[in-house]
């Protein structure tokens, strides 16, 4: 089935290097790509003002600029990634960025996205843009986000920290198997315990991973008595990780983790493309 895939830009470099990504990550896959900008001029508030001549003018010139933007993104993917693997749409979008992508996984234009997040540089910023953010908050789709300056390395060695609360479905593995299979990648499951054996529930769930990538290789590791962030940071340490994949799934630690607001309070930087499946889709 040829992946559907959605490009949002604003186009700064890092949107640019995110899409370098995804058209290296899926050279050999077909995939229809949507390259996504939305605007939303910040004069314009419907339930304020009148739409006037002097407004409509600004709204005109806003889009030709978006429309160009996309115009040049696309000019420049043709001269460097000549793919007949990739074939292109362009949409220029008087919206905010949720919406806009929550339509477009409705209606069953996209079924994944890759965009660029600023990631984090110093204990004072951020660990994703706020677009990132609210992107992964509110929309149902899986989410690759891309680190500024990221350059591509193949997915030989993907991470996958779970607690095996979640009673793993194929739509969540899909996206994971995917991208392995062509790589012959190797999965590490990462799981925290603290003293207390895994409950039924847990053992079943851990089976229907074992299960889902039998035919790509993959191991189990269980670390005791250490917080999430830091079995991650470790185990980075001592494999050489490319990607980083969880599931968000509501009151789990993946929210606990990600979505403070400090990068000293989640305990390491985020350097590697992570893969984000929320647990609904």
């Amino acid at each position: 089935m040829m992946k559907k895939i959605l490009l949002p830009t604003d186009f700064s470099d890092n949107a640019w290097n995110a899409i370098v990504y995804a058209l290296k990550l899926y050279k050999n896959q077909k995939c229809k790509f949507v390259l996504l900008n939305t605007y939303t001029p910040m004069i314009y508030n419907i339930d304020y003002m009148e739409i006037n001549g002097a407004t409509a003018n600004v709204v005109n010139s806003i889009r030709e600029t978006s429309e160009k933007g996309l115009n040049d993104v696309l000019t420049k993917i043709q001269k460097k990634f000549k793919n007949p693997n990739h074939s292109f749409t362009m949409l220029s979008s008087f919206n905010t960025l949720v919406s806009e992508i929550k339509e477009l996984h409705q209606e069953n234009i996209i079924d994944f996205i890759v965009m660029g997040t600023k990631g984090a540089t110093g204990l004072t910023e951020i660990l994703f843009g706020s677009n990132t953010i609210h992107v992964i908050k509110n929309v149902k789709c899986p989410i690759l986000a891309v680190p500024s300056g990221f350059g591509f390395e193949s997915p030989e060695e993907i991470l996958f920290p779970s607690d095996y609360e979640i009673s793993f479905k194929q739509k969540h593995l899909q996206p994971i198997i995917e991208i392995a299979e062509p790589y012959t990648s190797r999965v590490h499951f990462l799981n925290v315990s603290f003293g207390n054996d895994l409950t039924d529930t847990q053992i079943e769930n851990k089976k229907r991973l074992e299960s889902s990538f039998k035919k790509i290789a993959h191991i189990f590791h269980s670390v005791p008595n250490q917080n999430v962030t830091d079995a991650i940071a470790r185990f980075g340490l001592k494999v050489d990780i490319n990607l980083l994949v969880m599931i968000n799934n509501k009151h789990s630690f993946f929210e606990n983790l990600f979505f403070q607001s400090k990068i000293h309070q989640i305990g390491f930087h985020l350097n590697i493309p992570f893969l984000i499946i929320p647990s609904k889709v």
